[in-house]
């Protein structure tokens, strides 16, 4: 007993002295002194109360890693179908950016210092693949992206390109070839599954873009393609690869802001090229489009259309609105975290609400039929959980992920932010001794927080805020899409040397996923009720 308050005198014996020493110290300046004191006690205060909050969110300091896979140096030799605005981005992330590309960026990167994307594309892995054969509808992108296929060395335009890649005028023949191992499908939606089966069918393996497929029955036959050919199957969602959705991922397996009831997601843009009203090529015309094979999916034919070939998303012939195109994203980053999985009941509102003015020079001949505001309401009932998504293409009003739980709150982006709430049962102690304050995170995770974003447009923004256009590895910036990429070509490597089927981070189950998920929401706004998906007989009624 004795001891003990020997030693808890001793204790304040020392803290006395320490405080005498401090005050002594400051004792010519007496006012000053004990603010300065205070101030001391402060930081004391606010770093012990950072060490406690560590050990409270107890996350790992170590950088995500996705996959390891084999290593060996097998060369894949690559097709890619499709070189509109996703499929030359798609074929920069390889690798092979046509030589005006690299020009742009050059003078880019002279013209502002802090802009780093010609560095960071030649900082790009080589991932020792060859671009064999292109196929475009349209003369003028086969011819780039040829151009393209051929700058191995990364060069501008005054550079030499000497291999050359196929151009095949029906993609048919591209997936038939011997000389091609896999393919990159970045067509309009009304394309995708089909592609995607008849390159199974052939053997080849296949990165496709999102949305997986149009139509419902398209996603039961493309997972059932994929898994009798076995080949490496990735869905075009490179979120999977950004490090703040890794990070959230591990704080809701930790149970860091306990049951999850409510998320809300969204898109908001506010131009006509983030509402597919894209520019139509002076090039274009009925002698370099391919008509006849642009629409030969679609059950009713249209006449030749530059808006229409331009500007598909528009149209339910070819696209799958807001739901396949940006929901995905949104629905596929808080699938990864969370493993939701297809929701059991879906229903959704919106409409056309302004881009469907003609005077306006929205559109030339016709109106969009896809809305442009777009609301859903997925519900998880096993799960106790709703999942909001809100979408406008007229406004730019910044909103981002929030994962809503008990405990606590995630504000989720290309950056992480964890707030505790402050009826939190899990933290209602550190909340009362000021250890946890409610209106500042508990966690905060800013990957390459040193680095300065230089992105142009506003769509650039859009996509860099949510980190579907780079992340951080090790500190360095690293495009998302090249990560995607480089998964999808390590896994066939994989799946070549040991003949194993390799599953990918966004594979054909998770792709199914989605598609179910986005065919539910589009159905729900198209028929105006309520969508339910039976889990046991695998149908949407």
């Amino acid at each position: 007993m004795s001891d003990k308050v020997d030693n808890k005198n001793s204790e304040a014996g020392k803290e006395g002295m320490n405080r005498r020493e401090v005050l002594k110290g400051l004792a010519t300046i007496p006012v000053l002194g004990a603010m300065a004191y205070g101030a001391i006690k402060k930081v004391r205060f606010e770093d012990n109360r950072k060490s406690n909050l560590k050990q409270v969110v107890n996350l790992s300091s170590e950088d995500p890693n996705m996959y390891s896979y084999s290593k060996s140096d097998r060369q894949i030799r690559i097709g890619l179908i499709g070189f509109g605005i996703r499929g030359e981005q798609l074929m920069r992330a390889a690798g092979f950016a046509h030589p005006e590309v690299i020009d742009n960026l050059k003078e880019a990167s002279v013209k502002n210092s802090s802009d780093k994307r010609y560095d960071d594309y030649l900082n790009q892995d080589n991932l020792n693949i060859v671009i064999n054969g292109v196929s475009d509808v349209f003369d003028y992108r086969s011819e780039r992206a040829q151009l393209a296929a051929a700058n191995e060395d990364r060069e501008g335009i005054s550079g030499s390109f000497l291999k050359k890649a196929k151009i095949y005028k029906n993609w048919r023949d591209l997936v038939a070839a011997d000389d091609i191992d896999a393919v990159i499908i970045a067509t309009p939606d009304h394309w995708h599954s089909k592609m995607a089966i008849e390159a199974a069918r052939h053997g080849k393996h296949v990165y496709v873009e999102k949305a997986m497929t149009r139509t419902i029955e398209e996603a039961f036959e493309l997972k059932n393609a994929i898994k009798e050919a076995n080949i490496v199957f990735q869905l075009g969602h490179q979120g999977r690869q950004t490090e703040s959705n890794l990070k959230a991922r591990e704080a809701i397996n930790k149970g860091v802001i306990g049951n999850v009831n409510l998320i809300e997601v969204c898109t908001n843009r506010n131009s006509p090229n983030g509402a597919w009203v894209y520019d139509i090529h002076p090039d274009a015309n009925e002698n370099t489009i391919d008509w006849q094979q642009f629409e030969e999916p679609c059950e009713v034919k249209h006449p030749f259309s530059l808006e229409r070939f331009f500007r598909w998303r528009c149209w339910w012939d070819y696209g799958t609105g807001l739901s396949g195109d940006l929901l995905t994203h949104e629905y596929d980053a808080i699938n990864q975290i969370m493993d939701l999985g297809i929701p059991d009941s879906a229903v959704a509102s919106g409409g056309v609400y302004f881009y469907k003015d003609k005077k306006a020079g929205h559109y030339i001949n016709e109106v969009r039929e896809v809305p442009d505001v777009f609301q859903v309401s997925f519900d998880y009932k096993d799960r106790d959980l709703t999942l909001l998504y809100s979408a406008s293409l007229a406004s730019n009003m910044e909103r981002g992920k929030m994962i809503m739980g008990h405990d606590g709150y995630m504000d989720l982006g290309n950056t992480l932010n964890i707030y505790a709430d402050r009826e939190s049962t899990k933290y209602s102690d550190k909340i009362k001794t000021g250890i946890i304050k409610p209106d500042l995170p508990i966690y905060t995770f800013i990957p390459g927080r040193n680095n300065v974003d230089a992105v142009s447009s506003p769509t650039e923004q859009y996509f860099a805020g949510r980190g579907l256009l780079y992340t951080y590895r090790s500190g360095k910036r690293v495009d998302t899409t090249h990560l995607h990429i480089k998964e999808w070509i390590e896994a066939i490597r994989e799946s070549l040397d040991t003949g194993k089927t390799i599953l990918p981070s966004c594979n054909i189950n998770m792709g199914f996923q989605e598609a179910i998920t986005a065919h539910m929401a589009t159905i729900a706004y198209r028929e105006q009720r309520t969508v339910f998906w039976d889990k046991e007989n695998e149908k949407i009624v």
